[in-house]
């Protein structure tokens, strides 16, 4: 009878290689990020020209990506606890990459929302295996800070695609913007199905028979759920990062439309200064603020999590909770500033502040659990930020601010305003979330 409980064989991967696997990862990662975020910078002349409302932005670019990114997720992490990882990664880029150059082609707002749910099914086969995989190329001492180095994609994809997205938005129209945005992930498909090495494979073949056995018999579904179930600090966590995704995504596909509405005149000066429209210079200097901004956020908080998490694993928690709270007095002074440009340099600092939680939670989900479950619990984290953070925060956001706009009379500038204002303080039920995770951090990791 083969041991259920005995590890995954696992052969290393040389140094070199895993540096170089790390980086395309990553690329994925940034792909996986431009196509979910250039229709936040393609928004307002989209609204425009299908005369949509704030709310159906918000389900456009939030909703009907979630659902089907949400639920594909827990399926797609099952195979992946078997399967063939990069194979699976290499798949859901070709998918995704695709579904977003055919939202060029929409005609109407059914058209662009059935496209956008073709991008979440293909993103859904990416960050679970994604995860599972890293945590196999890399010693446990260096798990954060490699989570948080592929986390890095979210903030860099948001750079590029924000950026690129304006630009060609400007020159050429919205529509050739997705199409270009598209088309070089089907490339790197190519390269991940050829390149990329799934340790599993190095195992022996009676090695692989009795993994195959030990996870037939031993991780069910029902069984990840009932050993995740345990762990308190699992579902404070996930449910805090939610909350944070909620105030992320949310606001995300509202931010060029914020400075659009408030700030037209002084961001049209701005782009003339720079011979650029002003898609053009918002898509640069959005992208560059939380790009940048986001990017440092997201590696120093993996580092600052494993240099302090070897000692005392409350760490992890401490340092989101911590950032989540920093954050709310920058973000909201930048929303009320009357200057543009005072308003980017405040974002800049609220994206360092705003990414620090990815490495610390991420490192939690993959050490909290066996081995054998790491994809399952990537999947599941994943669905609750997803679901109420990519899934209800554009749309809570929205629906908010054309209540501001109509129900209250504000009109479409102040509107938006005071939605994104109000949605900054979701972060303080955040802050609680994690902080009460410490007191059960140590106890429930596996290593």
């Amino acid at each position: 009878m083969t041991d259920a409980a005995a590890p995954p064989a696992i052969r290393a991967v040389s140094a070199g290689y895993r540096g170089y696997a790390m980086g395309l990862l990553l690329l994925i990662y940034v792909m996986n990020f431009v196509d979910r975020q250039v229709v936040n910078i393609l928004a307002e002349p989209i609204k425009r020209e299908l005369g949509l409302l704030d709310w159906q932005l918000g389900a456009m670019s939030g909703l009907a990506f979630a659902f089907f990114y949400t639920v594909l997720g827990l399926p797609i992490a099952r195979i992946a606890e078997r399967g063939h990882r990069p194979l699976i990664i290499a798949g859901a880029l070709a998918v995704w990459s695709g579904f977003t150059a055919l939202s060029g082609l929409a005609q109407n707002f059914v058209h662009l929302l059935l496209a956008r749910i073709g991008v979440g099914i293909g993103e859904a086969g990416c960050t679970p295996p994604a995860h599972s995989l890293i945590t196999d190329y890399v010693p446990k001492e260096k798990r954060a800070s490699a989570l948080a180095f592929y986390s890095m994609g979210t903030p860099l994809g948001s750079l590029v695609g924000l950026a690129l997205g304006g630009l060609i938005a400007d020159a050429y129209g919205w529509r050739m913007a997705f199409i270009v945005c598209g088309i070089p992930g089907v490339i790197l498909a190519i390269v991940a199905a050829l390149t990329l090495v799934e340790p599993r494979i190095r195992a022996t073949a009676a090695e692989l028979k009795a993994r195959a056995q030990a996870m037939r018999d031993a991780t069910p579904f029902r069984d990840a759920m009932a050993t995740l179930k345990r762990k308190r600090t699992f579902w404070l966590v996930s449910f805090a990062a939610a909350l944070k995704a909620f105030i992320g995504y949310g606001q995300a596909p509202f931010a060029a439309s914020f400075f659009y509405r408030i700030h037209g005149e002084e961001v049209a000066a701005l782009a003339a200064q720079f011979g650029l429209q002003s898609g053009g210079f918002l898509g640069l200097a959005l992208g560059l603020m939380a790009g940048i901004g986001g990017a440092i956020g997201a590696f120093a908080g993996g580092v600052i999590a494993d240099k302090f998490g070897g000692r005392d694993y409350r760490a992890y928690v401490s340092v989101p909770a911590i950032a989540s709270l920093a954050v709310i007095p920058i973000y909201a002074v930048a929303i009320l500033s009357p200057s543009a440009v005072f308003a980017l340099g405040c974002l800049f600092f609220g994206s360092v502040l705003g990414t620090l939680w990815y490495g610390p939670v991420y490192a939690t989900a993959q050490t909290i659990v066996p081995t054998h479950m790491r994809a399952t619990a990537s999947a599941v984290l994943l669905f609750i930020i997803n679901l109420i953070g990519l899934g209800l925060g554009p749309l809570g956001v929205g629906a908010l601010s054309d209540v501001f706009a109509i129900g209250i009379g504000l009109g479409e500038a102040e509107g938006v305003r005071w939605a994104l204002f109000v949605s900054a303080f979701v972060g303080l039920l955040a802050a609680a979330l994690f902080w009460m995770a410490r007191s059960s951090i140590r106890e429930e990791m596996e290593g």
